[in-house]
């Protein structure tokens, strides 16, 4: 299995800086096949953009939320079938900044991630402890209690989720946890999937927060960083590009 390396523009981008930023990623790759999957997951608005720019590259696109409801009277969502009109490969669901500023709890990331698989569409499962909670000591029942909602939810369909240890105290903070630390929780994510599904190998579980082209290389050291999802780092496409040479 290949490492992912995907790309979160989070609220960034314009029409005109975004062509720029996805022609010197192409540019940059020169045709050659990168050692690791590669992903931008964009703001809604670029999607039919972002699917004219990268159609027959390397480079998939997703979106980076998703409704739990098929269609109807929900003002400002986007559902599941809207994206596959644009081809998206991959949603992040449970993000830290969905969770905290939109009050998503684990129920409704949970349905998210489940109406993304019935489409098609790889949902990339957020989870992540606050500063209080890991001093607390209760970084590893915040991350196991996230992460159970959405494996309950979508239950022998496991095996086709991504996870993202995304510690929020390491969140565009600068911030990073140390390889050690990452790698002590995503150990723990391992062990979670594995009791869940015939077929963890298959399950991506990357690290975010503050993933950059300077510590990037010690992170995806450790045996279960598979990849990372990057924030600041994918809006600088010799950051981004760093990083997936380094992912292999």
């Amino acid at each position: 299995m290949k490492p992912l390396i995907a790309g979160n523009w989070k609220m960034n981008g314009s029409l005109a800086s975004n062509e720029a930023l996805v022609k010197a990623m192409l540019d940059g790759l020169g045709g050659q096949a990168p050692g690791a999957d590669m992903a931008l997951c964009v703001p809604a608005p670029f999607l039919a953009q972002l699917q004219s720019l990268l159609t027959g590259s390397p480079i998939a696109w997703g979106a980076q939320d998703v409704s739990s409801h098929e269609q109807g009277a929900y003002t400002g969502e986007v559902s599941a079938t809207m994206l596959n009109d644009f081809a998206c490969r991959y949603a992040i669901v449970g993000h830290s900044e969905r969770r905290q500023y939109h009050g998503e709890s684990d129920l409704l990331v949970a349905d998210k991630a489940k109406v993304a698989l019935a489409h098609g569409i790889t949902p990339i499962v957020c989870v992540g402890e606050t500063l209080a909670e890991r001093e607390a000591g209760h970084t590893e029942t915040v991350v196991k209690r996230q992460l159970a909602a959405v494996i309950h939810a979508v239950a022998h369909c496991t095996s086709e989720i991504v996870v993202a240890y995304e510690p929020v105290w390491a969140i565009g903070t600068g911030k990073t946890a140390s390889p050690e630390q990452a790698q002590q929780v995503h150990a723990v994510l391992r062990a979670q999937i594995a009791a869940a599904t015939q077929h963890p190998e298959r399950v991506h579980i990357l690290y975010g927060g503050s993933m950059n082209a300077a510590n990037a290389a010690s992170l995806l050291a450790q045996p279960d960083i598979d990849g990372g999802l990057i924030g600041g780092a994918s809006l600088k496409a010799a950051d981004f590009l760093q990083i997936v040479a380094l992912a292999h």
